[in-house]
Formats: structure tokens, sequence, C-alpha cells
């Protein structure tokens, strides 16, 4: 194998790291309430052995995977095995539903399937007889597997022994596989969220993809001794960039929570120096602080209401780039032996150098709390097909930017507005469909979709998607991206969808966070039943009219929400209203929801709605209730 192509190959780094670092810890998974250690030696043998009964199964070179599951080791081992057989992965979401899991098997052309459990298990044997091209389902976690006879099941364990006698037989097949991988072989398909109709599958190789890891260790300065943390889903490509690939660059050690529910305790023990979380976490932990100040004894919100102002005034210093006096700099320390250290405790960040944000437009509010409190929180400014664009330096955060590019990205802004790139972690294309990848590449650049001009001090300023930038009827422009994330900003509004395009006002469709908004009305002594009944009391509808004032305070007067609703439910990935990143398919809900929004420009006050439900089962159901349209004026 040439010394020169495992820098650029991902089971290259693996070997390397196994070899440098044979007993260092490389991954960590807390199991049952311990954390279950696995050193680079663990995770190459693990690695070297399942890759090896891949091709005791007869996957060849280019052929797919597909694999659904949680983030486990398991789960990492599994793709780096397929790569390292020179095999491709398609991930596909754990709470994905059966026809959503057939649509990336099929698309992918998959010979076989990686699926962490039962549940995921039961969705192929579902699905075995639409999928004739499925040869095996590989399982790692056996718990509620042990009666299952299915011929097409295969644990873990069988393939490692059937990869150890494959050896026997073939003792250089696993070094004479990686020493023919190539860069530039494609490692990677992974599925667009698709906001704009079916999920199209990105092609990388292990060059963009490594590439893209290098943008993170540089404008987040990852460093061998870092803790990382993988929570967003392996099918996300933002797993991979900012936490499996930079693990394998410099050696820093991986951390898998628990479970969801366990998430902040997880955090909280391993003590990341790097976070890295969407939009929709980091305003969630800021609900979560201002309700838990809620339930708090006198003493707590005091402190709370006392200290927050000395905190976003050392946001304005940050921000100014000035030097505290003497004065600001002692209640500065007051405030973080108080309260800061502690808030930050409770959210896990207490150890966290760096903290990222992407994948999503925020409210600058968000921003600005968190800077408060002492977390540096940055931009990360990448996209599936793009590649990483920009993000912001440690001395160096606007937010009111994306940062500055990343090195080796080329960027220009086109005559319509609509930035393009090019870099070497930008994607080949898209799989089986060369007409969208022309579209979507001309000339070697990538056109991005998105809205941005890029300032003189360097720093990219996005502004929203091209086809999201609205017009009202009197012409003005206005971006609804920017609206909804300020109102996101609240304890009580989880989601938004801002109306207004060619009409002449704007208006929002709202939905409220039930538990958040549930101990308020308990508190307040507001009876309600369901979430549709909560949703629609006139209390309710008050307390949102708060953050509608204050969001609309900071916008021009044509341009402010005029009218807003409180849907009965939220909007739903299961029901194509989000995608499985949790962003707003905006044109699908319009439609969706076309009765209230004529109902908004109508000038009606109320109108009955009857909406189709599907449950985690995959029964259907039927809502019917009466919304309200409430005026800002």
């Amino acid at each position: 194998m040439n010394t020169d192509k495992p820098v650029y190959i991902i089971p290259g780094l693996l070997i390397g790291n196994a070899q440098r670092w044979p007993d260092k810890v490389a991954m960590r998974k807390k199991d049952r309430g311990i954390w279950q250690e696995y050193t680079w030696g663990d995770v190459y043998k693990k690695v070297k052995y399942l890759s090896l009964g891949f091709m005791a199964l007869g996957l060849g070179k280019g052929e797919r995977v597909t694999f659904v599951g949680d983030n486990e080791p398991e789960l990492e081992w599994g793709i780096f095995a397929v790569q390292s057989a020179g095999g491709l992965t398609a991930g596909a979401y754990p709470d994905s539903i059966p026809s959503e899991l057939k649509y990336i098997a099929e698309h992918s052309d998959s010979k076989f399937a990686i699926a962490n459990d039962q549940e995921q298990c039961d969705k192929f044997i579902q699905l075995k007889n639409e999928l004739p091209g499925l040869k095996k389902v590989i399982y790692w976690d056996p718990k509620g597997l042990a009666h299952y006879d299915d011929p097409l099941l295969m644990s873990y364990d069988e393939l490692i022994e059937m990869g150890e006698q494959f050896e026997k037989e073939h003792p250089t097949a696993f070094e004479d596989s990686v020493a023919s991988i190539e860069p530039e072989d494609f490692c990677a398909l992974y599925y667009t969220s698709g906001t704009s109709g079916l999920p199209k599958g990105a092609m990388m190789s292990h060059r963009n993809l490594i590439k893209f890891g290098e943008g993170t260790v540089y404008k987040c300065g990852v460093r061998p001794d870092y803790n990382l943390l993988s929570v967003a889903s392996s099918a996300f490509i933002g797993s991979t960039f900012v936490a499996t690939i930079p693990c394998l660059l410099t050696g820093a050690t991986l951390n898998y929570p628990e479970e969801v529910e366990t998430l902040v305790r997880d955090t909280r023990e391993v003590g990341p120096q790097l976070i890295a979380n969407v939009p929709r976490n980091w305003e969630a932990m800021v609900a979560m602080t201002e309700m838990r100040v809620m339930d708090a004894g006198f003493l707590k919100r005091l402190f709370y209401r006392l200290f927050l102002p000395v905190g976003f005034k050392r946001a304005d210093f940050s921000y100014a780039k000035q030097r505290p006096n003497l004065l600001w700099r002692l209640l500065i320390w007051l405030a973080e032996v108080t309260l800061f250290r502690q808030l930050k405790d409770r959210h896990g960040l207490l150890n966290a150098r760096v903290a990222t944000t992407g994948s999503a437009a925020m409210s600058p509010d968000t921003f600005r709390f968190w800077r408060s409190l002492g977390i540096s929180l940055r931009q990360i400014y990448a996209g599936t097909e793009a590649g990483y664009i920009s993000g912001h330096d440690t001395d160096d955060i606007k937010d009111d930017t994306v940062g500055t590019l990343v090195p080796g990205v080329e960027a220009r802004v086109s005559h319509a507005g609509e930035l393009l790139v090019r870099s070497e972690s930008m994607f080949r294309g898209y799989y089986k469909d060369p007409e969208k990848t022309q579209a979507s590449i001309k000339d070697g650049w990538f056109h991005t979709g998105d809205a941005a001009h890029i300032a003189d001090d360097g720093h990219v300023v996005y502004l929203d998607r091209v086809t999201d930038l609205a017009h009202m009827a009197s012409g003005e422009s206005y971006a609804p991206g920017y609206i909804e994330g300020r109102l996101r900003y609240s304890p009580y509004l989880k989601d938004a969808i801002v109306l207004g395009d060619n009409r002449h006002f704007v208006a929002s469709i709202i939905t409220i966070k039930y538990d958040n908004v549930g101990r308020w009305a308990e508190k307040n002594h507001v009876s309600y039943t369901t979430y549709a009944d909560l949703s629609q009391k006139e209390d309710v509808a008050g307390l949102i009219r708060k953050d509608v004032d204050r969001v609309n305070k900071n916008l021009p007067a044509s341009t402010r929400i005029k009218k807003y609703v409180l849907l009965h439910k939220e909007f739903d990935p299961d029901e194509a209203e989000l995608t499985r990143t949790q962003k707003l398919r905006r044109s699908f809900i319009e439609q969706r929801y076309k009765s209230i929004v004529d109902a908004i420009y109508g000038g009606k006050e109320e109108i009955a709605v009857e909406a189709s439900v599907t449950y985690q089962d995959g029964r259907k159901g039927v809502t019917r209730t009466v919304v309200r349209v409430r005026s800002c004026e």
C-alpha cells in the first residue's frame, strides 16, 4: 500500500491511527450506565473482520450497503468495513418509516444492509419481497431477535466469524482491498433532506469526505486530546464532518451517548471540548433554561434576572472586541461564579472550547444568549453537495455572518445573487441523476441555491434560500427564514412558517411547545385536554402574541407579522412537513394547509380544519378542530 494514499482514504486513516495509537481510546459508548471503551487497536480489528466478512458474502468494489440505526460504535465499524472492502454506504435515518427505507435501499441498489436492532430488522423483513436485490441484513444488537429464523438476517458476530475464516483462505485480502482504493473512489451516498421532491443521493469520494472533515479540524482546532460527541444521525453528513472524520484525522476520542433521554447527563460526564449542534437544539436549550428558571425558587430567579444583563454586557464587549474595565470584569466574574458556570455545567458545556451551529439559520438572540454565558458559539456553513464552505475563526466571530471561507474553497456570487462554490470537499454528483448533476454543477462551480454576498472583510453573509426569498405584492422583499428564526427564540414557540409572498401583508402559522406551554397553563390555572385544545386557548394566544410583538419590533413596518394562527398540531416529518433533519418543507406546508392560508388572507376569523395524522405504528387517523386567526393590529 502506497504511503501517500492512506492520507486521503478513510480506511488508510484508520490503519494509521491503529499503528500510531493502538492503546489510545478511539470510541466510547455508554451502555447500561457504564462507559465502554474501544481503543484504535480494537476498532481496527473489528473493522478488518467485518470487512472480510462482507467480502466473503460477495460484496464487490463499488457495490452499495444501506445502513439504518442509532449512532453507536458498531454502526461506524460497519460503515468503515464496507468502505474498506471498496463498497459504498447509503444511510437512512433511524426513525425512517418502511417506505422511506425502501426508497433508499432500492434507489441505491443496495446488495446488503446494516441494521441496529429488532425494530430496524422488522422493517427489512416487511420489505423483503419488495427488495429482491437485498441479500442479507446484518444486525449488531441481538435483543429480541433470538427466535428469528429468517434467512435474510445475520448477526455481527456471525459476520466476524465468516471474516476470520475468509482471512485463513485469503491472508492478504484486507490489505489488498485497502491498497486498491483510490482517493477519488466513491465511498458514500448521502441522501439530501428532500425539501423539494424525493431525496437525491449525493455521491462522495474518500477525498471529498476527508477534505470536509479537514475544514472542521482547521476551523475548530480539534486536537488528539479532544473528546468529541456523536449526536446527529450518521445518515446526516454533518455527523461525518464534525465528528467521525475529525476523529480519524486527529485521533480524538468519539463518544456516543446512551439514549436521547440521557444526552444531557452523558454530555456532562464526557465534558466534550467541541460541541456541534443544529439551531433547533441550541434554541431548545435556551427554552429549557427559561422554563427551569420559571420553576425555580425565588432566590435562583433573582440571580438569573440580576446577572443575565451582566452576561449580555459581556456579549457586547465581545462583539465590539473591547476589554471590560475593572468594574465590569468584577461583575462578570461574580456572574460567572454565581450563575453562568452552573448553567454551562447543566448543559454539558463546562469544558467546551468550541461550540458550533449549522444546517439552518439561527436567531441572533440565541447567539447573544450563549455569548452572554461565555460560550463563543460560532457558525458553520456547509452542505451535503457544497462541502464545507465557511466558518467563524476563534478571534473573528460575527453573528450576522457565517464566517470566512475554509482554505481551498473558492466562492463567488452570481448576477442573480446566488452563491457559487468549488472545492475538494464538494460532492461528485447525484446518483442516477445526471440531469440534476449538470443543472447544479456548471463549469466546475456548484450552484448552492443560497442567496448570499461576500463582505469586504471576507465574511460570507447568508440571506436565505434563493427560492425562499419572498416579495410582497408591493415589491418589497423579506427573508422568511430570518423571521422564523427570531420567532423560535422563545420557550413557548416550537416552529413557525412565515407567509406573505406576493401578498399584501406578512402572516405566520405557528406551533407551540406543548410541554412548556402546558406547564405555563397549569401555573396560570388554564385548563385543557389535548394539544389542539391548548393551542386554541385565548390565554395561550396572548402568550404567543408577546413573542410575535417582540419580533415585530425589529422588523420594518411593512414586513411585520399582521396575523398569525396557532396550529392544532405540530409539524411532523412522518407527514412530510419536516425533513428528517428538521427543516421545514415550506411549499408542502403551504399547500397542505391551504385552507388556513386562504382564511388568513380572506379575512376570516376562524376555520374548521380536518387533518390526517400518521401514527408511529403506521395507522392513520383524523383530527378535527376549529383554528382561530389572530390579529396583531
